[in-house]
């Protein structure tokens, strides 16, 4: 199945000083980029057909991929000058590279890239910046088997604010963690159909237009998950998930589990 990864942003909030132009998904977790584990994810449920919609810092994922350093994440023999591998990551991997525009929004560059879709009825997207171990493959089948045009994996809130019940009188009643209250947050992993586009306008966003009416037309799945989640939209997360990879509890490296 087709996967489609939005990494053309900005990442304004992982900058960490000026001259610092590596794309979000190209931050490093271990000695591998953002993007490689989320590929990797879904290489491991057996997708292995990707899009990547580009835009700022484009040239580092080329430059990645073009000049790909299998040794970095497999073991080798060097022997006489020469590397024998004893494991490939991406050998069977079909990756196709298109330049979907610096600032557009993400329906926008899903638009840009429909033709790459060659009329797949059902295609995968994701923000490649997000890792989980959410059943990518039971997810799959529940939106196969649903009346929907899109479906998207949602996630308990992950603040770490409390909430603050306050009754009439002005006294507080309760307090609570957000994680606690009754509330999903959008997890960045899609599934969807070639329904998707005709909710997106001209510049559109794949949330906001395209999810937002299906939802108004009941025709949105959700996909609940409890189990690990975890963003990397800051240097803070970004850390947090290189602090797993270094402790050896990386849960979203399903592969490692399988090897």
């Amino acid at each position: 199945m087709k996967v489609v990864l939005f990494c053309g942003g900005y990442g304004m909030r992982m900058r960490s000083g000026a001259g610092d132009d590596l794309p979000k998904p190209m931050q490093p977790v271990g000695p591998r980029p953002l993007l490689w584990h989320v590929m990797r994810y879904y290489a491991y449920h057996g997708h292995t057909e990707f899009i990547l919609c580009l835009g700022h810092g484009a040239e580092h994922i080329k430059d990645f991929f073009l000049g790909y350093a299998e040794t970095a994440s497999n073991d080798f023999v060097l022997q006489h000058g020469e590397v024998r591998l004893f494991g490939s990551d991406i050998e069977d991997w079909s990756i196709t590279f298109v330049h979907t525009g610096l600032d557009a929004p993400i329906g926008e560059r899903l638009r840009r890239v429909r033709s790459h879709l060659d009329g797949a009825e059902i295609f995968l997207a994701n923000y490649a910046d997000v890792l989980t171990d959410a059943p990518l493959n039971a997810m799959i089948d529940r939106f196969a088997g649903a009346d929907a045009g899109a479906s998207l994996l949602t996630v308990p809130p992950q603040s770490s604010f409390h909430c603050v019940e306050i009754g009439e009188s002005g006294m507080v009643s309760k307090i609570r963690p957000v994680a606690e209250l009754p509330l999903w947050e959008n997890g960045g992993y899609f599934v969807l159909r070639q329904e998707i586009f005709e909710h997106i306008p001209e510049n559109g966003d794949l949330v906001t237009d395209g999810c937002g009416r299906l939802a108004e037309r009941g025709r949105l799945l959700a996909q609940p998950y409890h189990g690990f989640w975890q963003p990397a939209d800051t240097v803070k997360e970004r850390h947090l998930l290189e602090e797993a990879y270094l402790r050896g509890q990386a849960p979203w490296m399903l592969w490692e589990r399988a090897a």
